[in-house]
């Protein structure tokens, strides 16, 4: 059985004061107008899995106003075939906590258990944004399989953020960058190596698949030269970019100038260049392909959550969405306007309807 949230329930959270739903593990189809707090529902479901959530808010960003009391999720996840009870909260704004079974557990112990994966329409800019935001959603889908690329992320973000401080001070001092740049390549390279090999997984899915959306041509790219492939050539990269660091007052060799590049494979053509809906069908093949490499490793497909996505597709990609959201045995959660958008889905899908009465959000089953 495929990894589901067979309840959630939402204590003021976002335009939630509180909100009960209750998922048997067939897709959700979420619809209501603009506002009524669809999207708060799907980022209430993407906090079952590690990090800030897809709009990677802040703890404190996410309690109901103007109570901002704090927050608390909890839900029965079922994983693994058995089930387990999730709570996750934040008080006043604090760092949010987690408890696995009554347990108290880190997001990476979550991540191990469950996986999530999203697009939303902040997305649909992916190719033609910064290296930044293709970085982010590369890491994202690697976390998928590796939670621990958490860990290696963020050991190099503060090594790195302690050595672009001395090259702001203009300190000269080799020890002191020698210990920092020991750490950056030790997590650089295993960021590297994770990327390197979650796009081996997502390039074999995408060509295993018979699917209505487009295959993309994925490579890692410097945005400078060669990534060094041992810590041993990291860190000697980092040691001799050092008097160019001190005049640009930051670190310009590394994993944080990695960029995700693709191409449009039946066209030949690179993802920037490509038409808008062309740019979304490609994030969603992407998406299919996360889902179908973790089924495969893992034997269950992880959570979708597709916000708005109907509405940017015709009704021929819509239909071959849904049908392989089915064939995965996927539960994806998605929103609409209008139970409309998810009419090939027909019974195969449960149905909510989400109102604004008043600044108040109401969720109830169709």
């Amino acid at each position: 059985m495929s990894l589901a949230l067979t309840e959630l329930t939402l204590s003021h959270f976002r335009s939630h004061r509180t909100a009960r739903i209750a998922g048997d593990g067939r897709p959700v189809a979420i619809y209501g107008p603009n506002g009524a707090g669809k999207t708060n529902i799907l980022e209430a479901v993407s906090l079952f899995s590690p990090g800030r959530g897809l709009r990677r808010a802040s703890a404190g960003e996410m309690a109901r106003r103007p109570e901002s009391l704090g927050w608390k999720l909890t839900g029965r996840l079922r994983a693994g075939g058995r089930p387990h009870e999730i709570e996750t909260w934040s008080e006043s704004g604090a760092a949010r906590q987690v408890r696995i079974d009554g347990k108290p557990a880190t997001q990476i112990d979550l991540g191990r258990l469950s996986r999530v994966v999203w697009l939303i329409p902040a997305m649909d800019r992916l190719w033609t944004e910064g290296a930044d935001g293709r970085r982010r959603f590369l890491d994202r889908l690697v976390m998928s399989f590796d939670p621990a690329h958490a860990e290696a992320s963020l050991a190099y973000e503060k090594a790195m953020r302690d050595r672009n401080r001395l090259l702001r001070d203009q300190v000269r001092d080799a020890a002191w960058y020698g210990a920092l740049e020991a750490q950056m390549a030790r997590a650089g390279i295993a960021i590297h190596q994770a990327r390197a090999a979650a796009l081996e997984r997502l390039t074999t899915a995408q060509a295993e698949a018979e699917t209505g959306f487009p295959v993309a041509e994925l490579a890692l790219v410097q945005a400078e030269g060669e990534m060094p492939q041992s810590e041993e050539a990291l860190r000697a990269a980092l040691a001799g970019s050092r008097p160019r660091d001190l005049a640009a007052g930051r670190t310009l060799v590394g994993t944080h100038r990695a960029d995700l590049d693709a191409i449009y494979a039946a066209k030949g053509v690179a993802a920037r260049d490509c038409s808008t809906g062309e740019q979304k069908a490609l994030l969603v093949s992407l998406i299919l392909a996360n889902a179908r490499a973790l089924a495969a490793r893992d034997g269950d497909a992880p959570i979708l959550l597709l916000d708005e996505v109907a509405a940017h597709l015709d009704a021929g990609r819509r239909a071959a969405l849904f049908d392989e959201i089915c064939a995965l045995g996927a539960q994806a959660w998605m929103t609409g306007t209008g139970p409309e958008l998810f009419a090939e889905l027909g019974e195969r899908a449960q149905y909510l309807e989400v109102a604004d009465h008043g600044g108040l959000s109401e969720v109830r089953a169709r």
